[in-house]
Protein backbone atom coordinates (compact mmCIF):
# COMPACT_ATOMS: atom_id res chain seq x y z
CA UNK A 1 0.00 0.00 0.00
CA UNK A 2 1.42 3.56 -0.89
CA UNK A 3 1.71 5.61 1.57
CA UNK A 4 1.22 9.01 -0.08
CA UNK A 5 2.61 12.08 1.57
CA UNK A 6 0.21 15.35 2.96
CA UNK A 7 1.80 17.47 0.06
CA UNK A 8 0.60 14.97 -2.38
CA UNK A 9 -3.12 14.58 -1.18
CA UNK A 10 -3.30 17.84 -0.70
CA UNK A 11 -1.91 18.61 -4.58
CA UNK A 12 -4.12 15.35 -5.86
CA UNK A 13 -7.00 17.11 -3.83
CA UNK A 14 -7.02 20.50 -5.44
CA UNK A 15 -6.13 18.55 -9.42
CA UNK A 16 -10.08 16.36 -8.69
CA UNK A 17 -11.62 19.55 -7.54
CA UNK A 18 -10.42 21.11 -10.81
CA UNK A 19 -11.17 18.37 -12.75
CA UNK A 20 -14.75 17.64 -11.61
CA UNK A 21 -15.59 21.36 -11.80
CA UNK A 22 -14.33 21.25 -15.37
CA UNK A 23 -16.48 18.21 -16.09
CA UNK A 24 -19.32 19.63 -14.81
CA UNK A 25 -18.37 22.44 -16.92
CA UNK A 26 -18.38 20.97 -20.10
CA UNK A 27 -21.43 18.60 -19.34
CA UNK A 28 -23.95 21.91 -18.49
CA UNK A 29 -22.56 23.37 -21.63
CA UNK A 30 -23.58 20.11 -23.67
CA UNK A 31 -26.94 19.56 -22.29
CA UNK A 32 -27.75 23.23 -22.66
CA UNK A 33 -26.91 23.31 -26.31
CA UNK A 34 -29.06 20.03 -27.05
CA UNK A 35 -31.64 21.61 -25.61
CA UNK A 36 -31.64 25.01 -27.67
CA UNK A 37 -33.21 24.65 -30.79
CA UNK A 38 -31.28 26.67 -33.73
CA UNK A 39 -33.28 29.76 -34.87
CA UNK A 40 -32.14 30.91 -38.07
CA UNK A 41 -33.44 33.70 -39.91
CA UNK A 42 -32.91 35.24 -43.75
CA UNK A 43 -32.85 39.20 -44.97
CA UNK A 44 -35.05 39.83 -47.79
CA UNK A 45 -33.80 42.72 -49.54
CA UNK A 46 -36.98 43.89 -51.26
CA UNK A 47 -38.46 44.56 -48.18
CA UNK A 48 -40.95 48.15 -47.99
CA UNK A 49 -38.41 50.07 -45.44
CA UNK A 50 -37.93 53.57 -47.04
CA UNK A 51 -34.24 53.64 -46.06
CA UNK A 52 -33.75 50.88 -48.23
CA UNK A 53 -32.86 48.34 -44.89
CA UNK A 54 -33.24 45.05 -45.19
CA UNK A 55 -36.39 43.32 -43.13
CA UNK A 56 -35.66 40.22 -40.99
CA UNK A 57 -38.20 37.83 -42.52
CA UNK A 58 -39.07 34.28 -40.65
CA UNK A 59 -37.86 31.29 -42.38
CA UNK A 60 -39.99 28.86 -44.45
CA UNK A 61 -38.27 26.79 -46.26
CA UNK A 62 -37.81 23.21 -45.03
CA UNK A 63 -34.00 23.26 -46.33
CA UNK A 64 -32.85 26.02 -44.01
CA UNK A 65 -34.29 24.30 -41.16
CA UNK A 66 -32.68 20.99 -42.40
CA UNK A 67 -29.81 22.78 -42.46
CA UNK A 68 -29.83 24.29 -39.07
CA UNK A 69 -30.13 20.79 -37.62
CA UNK A 70 -27.11 19.39 -39.45
CA UNK A 71 -25.23 22.90 -37.97
CA UNK A 72 -26.18 21.98 -34.46
CA UNK A 73 -25.58 18.28 -34.94
CA UNK A 74 -21.93 19.31 -36.13
CA UNK A 75 -21.08 21.60 -33.33
CA UNK A 76 -22.55 19.01 -30.50
CA UNK A 77 -20.62 16.65 -32.01
CA UNK A 78 -16.97 18.59 -32.18
CA UNK A 79 -17.58 19.61 -28.71
CA UNK A 80 -16.94 16.92 -26.83
CA UNK A 81 -13.78 16.08 -28.07
CA UNK A 82 -12.43 19.74 -27.47
CA UNK A 83 -13.82 20.04 -24.22
CA UNK A 84 -12.02 17.09 -23.77
CA UNK A 85 -8.80 18.09 -24.50
CA UNK A 86 -9.04 21.38 -23.20
CA UNK A 87 -10.23 19.66 -19.60
CA UNK A 88 -7.26 17.12 -19.84
CA UNK A 89 -4.64 20.61 -20.77
CA UNK A 90 -6.09 22.25 -17.53
CA UNK A 91 -6.33 19.66 -15.38
CA UNK A 92 -2.45 18.72 -16.12
CA UNK A 93 -1.50 22.47 -15.39
CA UNK A 94 -3.78 22.76 -12.34
CA UNK A 95 -2.30 19.36 -10.91
CA UNK A 96 1.51 21.04 -11.30
CA UNK A 97 -0.02 24.36 -9.81
CA UNK A 98 -1.53 22.40 -7.19
CA UNK A 99 1.98 20.38 -6.38
CA UNK A 100 3.80 24.13 -5.91
CA UNK A 101 1.23 25.46 -4.32
CA UNK A 102 0.86 22.65 -1.47
CA UNK A 103 5.04 22.56 -0.37
CA UNK A 104 4.26 26.64 -0.28
CA UNK A 105 1.89 26.17 1.80
CA UNK A 106 3.26 23.38 3.66
CA UNK A 107 6.90 24.76 4.15
CA UNK A 108 6.23 25.97 7.54
CA UNK A 109 5.36 22.69 8.65
CA UNK A 110 8.39 21.18 7.54
CA UNK A 111 10.79 24.12 9.31
CA UNK A 112 8.91 22.87 12.18
CA UNK A 113 9.28 19.29 11.85
CA UNK A 114 13.12 19.42 10.84
CA UNK A 115 13.44 22.30 13.92
CA UNK A 116 11.98 19.40 16.16
CA UNK A 117 14.21 16.54 14.62
CA UNK A 118 17.50 18.75 15.60
CA UNK A 119 16.78 18.94 19.03
CA UNK A 120 17.52 16.93 21.98
CA UNK A 121 18.13 17.01 25.69
CA UNK A 122 21.41 19.06 25.19
CA UNK A 123 19.70 21.56 22.38
CA UNK A 124 16.70 23.29 23.55
CA UNK A 125 17.58 26.73 22.64
CA UNK A 126 16.27 26.83 19.20
CA UNK A 127 13.17 27.87 17.95
CA UNK A 128 10.40 27.83 15.28
CA UNK A 129 10.51 31.25 13.10
CA UNK A 130 6.95 32.28 13.43
CA UNK A 131 5.60 33.62 9.73
CA UNK A 132 4.04 36.65 8.75
CA UNK A 133 0.92 37.44 8.37
CA UNK A 134 -0.79 35.46 11.76
CA UNK A 135 -2.17 32.44 10.47
CA UNK A 136 -3.40 29.23 11.76
CA UNK A 137 0.28 28.03 11.13
CA UNK A 138 1.98 30.91 12.41
CA UNK A 139 -0.10 29.66 15.47
CA UNK A 140 1.12 26.42 15.51
CA UNK A 141 4.56 27.65 15.66
CA UNK A 142 3.53 29.59 18.61
CA UNK A 143 2.09 27.11 20.33
CA UNK A 144 5.59 24.75 19.54
CA UNK A 145 8.24 27.82 20.97
CA UNK A 146 6.14 28.17 23.57
CA UNK A 147 5.76 24.32 24.53
CA UNK A 148 9.73 24.35 23.78
CA UNK A 149 9.98 27.41 26.43
CA UNK A 150 8.13 25.26 28.98
CA UNK A 151 10.56 22.26 28.30
CA UNK A 152 13.69 24.10 28.63
CA UNK A 153 12.40 25.80 32.16
CA UNK A 154 11.89 21.86 33.15
CA UNK A 155 14.49 20.64 31.95
CA UNK A 156 16.55 23.43 33.56
CA UNK A 157 14.87 23.36 37.11
CA UNK A 158 15.49 19.58 37.32
CA UNK A 159 18.86 20.38 36.48
CA UNK A 160 19.35 22.87 39.23
CA UNK A 161 17.44 20.22 41.92
CA UNK A 162 20.17 17.78 40.54
CA UNK A 163 22.98 19.90 40.93
CA UNK A 164 21.39 21.05 44.53
CA UNK A 165 21.55 17.64 45.82
CA UNK A 166 24.80 16.56 44.22
CA UNK A 167 25.98 19.37 45.80
CA UNK A 168 24.59 18.09 49.15
CA UNK A 169 25.82 14.75 49.14
CA UNK A 170 29.27 16.02 48.43
CA UNK A 171 29.56 18.73 51.41
CA UNK A 172 27.74 16.18 53.63
CA UNK A 173 30.29 13.72 53.03
CA UNK A 174 32.88 16.34 52.96
CA UNK A 175 32.36 17.63 56.31
CA UNK A 176 30.86 14.91 57.97
CA UNK A 177 34.19 13.11 57.59
CA UNK A 178 36.18 15.19 59.96
CA UNK A 179 33.88 14.48 63.07
CA UNK A 180 33.46 10.95 62.36
CA UNK A 181 37.27 10.35 62.52
CA UNK A 182 37.40 12.41 65.25
CA UNK A 183 34.83 10.49 67.24
CA UNK A 184 35.74 6.97 65.85
CA UNK A 185 39.62 8.15 66.84
CA UNK A 186 38.95 9.26 70.27
CA UNK A 187 36.76 5.60 70.95
CA UNK A 188 39.80 3.32 69.76
CA UNK A 189 42.44 5.33 71.55
CA UNK A 190 40.39 5.39 74.64
CA UNK A 191 38.92 1.44 74.51
CA UNK A 192 42.70 0.25 73.82
CA UNK A 193 43.63 -0.71 77.08
CA UNK A 194 41.67 -0.48 80.46
CA UNK A 195 40.64 3.14 80.49
CA UNK A 196 39.91 4.77 83.76
CA UNK A 197 36.22 7.02 84.21
CA UNK A 198 38.30 9.83 83.62
CA UNK A 199 39.48 8.77 80.20
CA UNK A 200 35.98 7.75 79.44
CA UNK A 201 34.36 11.11 80.68
CA UNK A 202 36.37 12.97 77.86
CA UNK A 203 35.81 10.04 75.27
CA UNK A 204 32.58 10.86 74.98
CA UNK A 205 33.09 15.00 75.87
CA UNK A 206 34.63 14.50 72.23
CA UNK A 207 32.09 11.94 70.50
CA UNK A 208 29.43 14.52 71.96
CA UNK A 209 31.22 17.42 70.29
CA UNK A 210 31.62 15.82 67.04
CA UNK A 211 28.31 14.22 67.08
CA UNK A 212 27.11 18.37 68.04
CA UNK A 213 29.22 19.43 64.87
CA UNK A 214 27.79 16.98 62.70
CA UNK A 215 24.50 18.01 63.59
CA UNK A 216 24.93 21.61 62.74
CA UNK A 217 26.84 21.02 59.79
CA UNK A 218 23.15 18.61 58.63
CA UNK A 219 21.32 21.32 59.70
CA UNK A 220 23.51 24.18 57.36
CA UNK A 221 23.00 21.38 54.69
CA UNK A 222 19.17 20.73 54.85
CA UNK A 223 18.46 24.81 55.22
CA UNK A 224 20.55 24.92 52.38
CA UNK A 225 18.68 22.46 50.25
CA UNK A 226 15.73 24.07 51.52
CA UNK A 227 16.67 27.49 49.92
CA UNK A 228 17.54 26.54 46.95
CA UNK A 229 14.68 24.02 46.21
CA UNK A 230 12.45 27.18 46.39
CA UNK A 231 9.98 28.95 48.23
CA UNK A 232 6.37 27.65 49.57
CA UNK A 233 3.97 30.36 51.02
CA UNK A 234 5.02 33.85 51.04
CA UNK A 235 4.07 35.88 53.91
CA UNK A 236 4.11 40.29 54.26
CA UNK A 237 7.57 41.12 56.31
CA UNK A 238 9.79 44.28 57.17
CA UNK A 239 13.66 43.46 56.40
CA UNK A 240 13.94 46.09 59.42
CA UNK A 241 12.25 44.23 62.19
CA UNK A 242 13.95 41.19 61.26
CA UNK A 243 17.09 43.19 61.10
CA UNK A 244 16.13 44.51 64.90
CA UNK A 245 15.72 41.11 66.23
CA UNK A 246 19.04 39.71 64.54
CA UNK A 247 20.63 43.02 66.08
CA UNK A 248 18.88 42.30 69.83
CA UNK A 249 20.16 38.31 69.93
CA UNK A 250 23.53 39.04 68.49
CA UNK A 251 24.19 41.53 71.37
CA UNK A 252 25.66 40.17 73.92
CA UNK A 253 28.34 38.62 71.53
CA UNK A 254 28.92 41.90 69.93
CA UNK A 255 29.51 43.25 73.36
CA UNK A 256 31.83 40.81 74.42
CA UNK A 257 33.99 40.87 70.54
CA UNK A 258 33.79 44.62 71.63
CA UNK A 259 32.39 45.23 68.28
CA UNK A 260 30.37 48.50 67.83
CA UNK A 261 26.72 47.69 66.16
CA UNK A 262 25.35 51.28 64.69
CA UNK A 263 21.90 50.07 63.22
CA UNK A 264 20.36 52.27 60.59
CA UNK A 265 16.54 50.68 60.11
CA UNK A 266 14.71 51.80 57.65
CA UNK A 267 10.94 49.80 56.86
CA UNK A 268 11.75 47.72 54.12
CA UNK A 269 8.63 45.83 53.25
CA UNK A 270 9.10 42.26 51.19
CA UNK A 271 7.15 39.03 50.64
CA UNK A 272 9.01 36.43 51.08
CA UNK A 273 9.14 33.25 53.88
CA UNK A 274 9.80 35.19 56.88
CA UNK A 275 11.97 31.53 58.85
CA UNK A 276 14.21 31.87 55.57
CA UNK A 277 14.67 35.67 55.78
CA UNK A 278 15.30 35.82 59.64
CA UNK A 279 17.81 33.09 59.07
CA UNK A 280 19.37 34.88 56.14
CA UNK A 281 19.84 37.87 58.19
CA UNK A 282 20.81 36.07 61.22
CA UNK A 283 23.94 34.81 59.25
CA UNK A 284 24.54 37.82 58.31
CA UNK A 285 24.92 39.19 61.33
CA UNK A 286 26.86 36.38 63.06
CA UNK A 287 29.37 36.37 60.38
CA UNK A 288 29.60 39.98 60.54
CA UNK A 289 30.28 39.55 64.75
CA UNK A 290 32.34 36.61 63.93
CA UNK A 291 34.80 37.92 61.60
CA UNK A 292 35.25 40.99 63.22
CA UNK A 293 38.18 42.66 65.21
CA UNK A 294 38.24 44.04 68.75
CA UNK A 295 37.31 47.42 68.54
CA UNK A 296 35.66 47.39 65.60
CA UNK A 297 32.08 48.39 64.44
CA UNK A 298 28.94 46.36 62.59
CA UNK A 299 26.60 48.70 60.28
CA UNK A 300 23.34 47.63 59.70
CA UNK A 301 21.44 49.89 57.00
CA UNK A 302 17.70 48.91 55.57
CA UNK A 303 15.56 50.80 53.28
CA UNK A 304 14.24 50.76 50.07
CA UNK A 305 15.29 52.27 46.37
CA UNK A 306 13.83 51.68 42.91
CA UNK A 307 11.45 49.54 44.06
CA UNK A 308 13.83 47.07 45.60
CA UNK A 309 13.88 46.64 49.53
CA UNK A 310 17.75 46.75 50.53
CA UNK A 311 19.76 45.30 53.20
CA UNK A 312 23.38 46.49 53.69
CA UNK A 313 25.86 45.19 56.53
CA UNK A 314 28.91 46.34 56.62
CA UNK A 315 32.15 44.98 59.40
CA UNK A 316 35.50 45.83 60.17
CA UNK A 317 38.02 42.76 60.24
CA UNK A 318 41.01 41.39 58.45
CA UNK A 319 42.10 42.43 55.05
CA UNK A 320 39.96 40.23 51.94
CA UNK A 321 41.56 40.21 48.72
CA UNK A 322 38.68 41.88 46.36
CA UNK A 323 39.15 38.68 43.95
CA UNK A 324 38.43 36.61 46.51
CA UNK A 325 35.55 38.29 48.27
CA UNK A 326 32.99 36.74 45.68
CA UNK A 327 34.26 33.15 46.70
CA UNK A 328 33.30 33.49 50.05
CA UNK A 329 29.11 32.93 48.43
CA UNK A 330 30.44 29.18 48.55
CA UNK A 331 29.82 26.44 50.87
CA UNK A 332 32.57 25.71 53.02
CA UNK A 333 34.91 28.69 52.17
CA UNK A 334 35.89 30.74 54.81
CA UNK A 335 38.85 32.51 53.09
CA UNK A 336 41.51 32.32 50.17
CA UNK A 337 39.45 30.13 48.72
CA UNK A 338 39.52 27.24 50.47
CA UNK A 339 37.71 25.49 53.13
CA UNK A 340 39.50 26.18 56.33
CA UNK A 341 38.33 25.09 59.43
CA UNK A 342 37.39 27.62 61.74
CA UNK A 343 34.97 27.97 64.82
CA UNK A 344 32.11 28.47 62.16
CA UNK A 345 30.67 26.40 59.48
CA UNK A 346 31.30 28.13 56.49
CA UNK A 347 27.95 27.80 55.28
CA UNK A 348 26.27 30.88 56.28
CA UNK A 349 27.28 32.88 53.06
CA UNK A 350 25.75 30.37 51.23
CA UNK A 351 22.68 30.30 52.80
CA UNK A 352 22.21 33.62 52.31
CA UNK A 353 22.82 33.31 48.65
CA UNK A 354 20.33 30.78 48.55
CA UNK A 355 17.77 32.49 50.13
CA UNK A 356 18.63 35.54 48.43
CA UNK A 357 18.02 33.60 45.10
CA UNK A 358 14.76 31.98 46.40
CA UNK A 359 13.27 35.31 46.68
CA UNK A 360 14.30 36.41 43.10
CA UNK A 361 16.61 39.16 44.89
CA UNK A 362 20.46 39.77 44.23
CA UNK A 363 23.30 39.93 46.49
CA UNK A 364 26.81 41.54 46.16
CA UNK A 365 30.62 41.22 48.30
CA UNK A 366 32.72 43.65 47.82
CA UNK A 367 36.00 43.87 50.52
CA UNK A 368 36.30 47.38 52.05
CA UNK A 369 39.68 49.20 52.17
CA UNK A 370 41.29 48.47 55.71
CA UNK A 371 39.79 45.36 56.12
CA UNK A 372 36.19 43.90 56.14
CA UNK A 373 33.34 43.31 53.90
CA UNK A 374 30.41 45.05 52.38
CA UNK A 375 27.69 43.10 51.66
CA UNK A 376 24.17 44.38 50.07
CA UNK A 377 21.17 42.23 49.36
CA UNK A 378 18.16 43.87 47.53
CA UNK A 379 14.56 41.74 47.24
CA UNK A 380 11.75 42.46 45.29
CA UNK A 381 9.16 45.39 47.40
CA UNK A 382 6.08 43.94 48.36
CA UNK A 383 3.47 44.95 46.16
CA UNK A 384 1.23 45.44 48.54
CA UNK A 385 3.57 48.46 50.49
CA UNK A 386 4.25 49.67 46.78
CA UNK A 387 0.78 50.36 46.09
CA UNK A 388 -0.33 51.77 49.45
Amino acid sequence: MVRLTARARLALLQTALVLAAGAALTGLTYLLMMRRRAFFTHLDPTGSDPLGTPQLMPPQAEGLRALADRVQADTVSALLPQAALALIVVTALAAVLSWLVAGRVLRPIRVISSTARRLSAENLTERVPVTAPADELSALAGTVNGMLDRIQRGVAERDRILDSRRLFTANAAHELRTPLTTARTAIDVTLDGNPSRAELLAMAGDVRGAVEHMQRVLDGLLLLARSQAGLGAREPADLAAIAAAALDAAGARAAAADVAVQPRLRPAPVSGEPVLLERMIGNLVDNAVRYNRAGGRLVVDTGTAGGRAVLRISNTGREIPPEEAQTLLEPFVHGQGTRVRTDGLGLGLSIVRAVTLAHRGRIAVTARAGGGLDITVDLPQSPVATHS
